[in-house]
């Protein structure tokens, strides 16, 4: 079984999100959007377009889209069975959170990594 098959999204919190996002949009040119971040279309060796997205994004310090974990940062990797793999790693006795989502953006779940690090792990919809 595959495990994780690329990064879905980065995503990390500012101290003052607004002044951060229009840093890296004026310094490294990320196109940020209103909803503070960005997405980067996959290509081919050609250029040409190809399913998948990489997300990126700047948000604030309040929320506790993060929590257990106090780190700045959550990295969401896609996989490509969310529930098996989310099972093996219950096997092997890692610290998995017992929610699941499942929404029109693809099936979520949670694993804390041993430093105490979220890790968001997301089945994106067929075709993505």
């Amino acid at each position: 079984m595959k495990r994780v098959t690329g990064i879905g999204g980065i995503f990390f919190k500012a101290k003052d999100a607004p002044s951060l996002q229009a840093w890296y949009k004026r310094h490294l040119g990320i196109d940020v959007q209103s909803w503070g971040g960005a997405a980067f279309t996959w290509a081919d060796a050609e250029g040409k377009p190809v399913a998948g997205t990489t997300v990126w994004s700047i948000g604030s310090q309040e929320g506790d889209h993060f929590a257990p974990s106090s780190a700045p940062f959550m990295v969401n990797y896609r996989v490509e069975d969310l529930h098996a793999l989310v099972k093996v790693l219950n096997e092997e006795g890692c610290n998995v959170l017992e929610k699941i989502d499942e929404s029109e953006y693809g099936k979520f779940a949670w694993v804390i990594d041993p430093e105490g690090n979220k890790v968001e792990l997301w089945q994106p919809p067929q075709g993505q």
